[in-house]
């Protein structure tokens, strides 16, 4: 009895759960929602979750920004529509996202819109 006790307790704990499996988003100011304007430079549709950069002119003759934005992951926004063609490079979008807390270029998803119109929801 104790040895099965004893390989429960070891199986249990070698396996990963989602949890450990997860990173936070606490990094991201979720009181806080930014929207961006601007030409994507590269969709990331990878896992563990999808990353967007879009580039975002300024006013004046300062230097254009590059935003890194991070959506959910593959399959939580392929239940939803999206599929790897879906965002393409030189694409004019417009972002809604949850920014960092630090203030470095880059946020969390809301919701992205496509040049035809078409609103994508983060996922998740």
């Amino acid at each position: 009895m104790k040895i099965a006790l004893a390989l429960t307790a070891l199986a249990a704990a070698a396996l990963p759960t989602s949890a450990s499996a997860h990173h936070s988003f606490a990094m991201f100011d979720q009181t806080r929602e930014v929207k961006l304007v601007g030409v994507v430079r590269e969709f990331q549709y990878t896992n563990p979750h999808i990353w967007i950069q879009v580039v975002v002119p300024r006013s004046g003759n300062k230097p254009a920004t590059e935003w890194s934005i991070e959506g959910a992951s593959v399959n939580t926004v392929k239940r939803m529509g999206w599929n790897r063609s879906i965002i393409k490079p030189g694409d004019k979008v417009t972002v809604i996202i949850n920014p960092m807390k630090n203030g470095d270029n880059g946020g969390s998803l809301k919701s992205i819109t496509l040049p035809d119109g078409k609103v994508l929801g983060r996922g998740g």
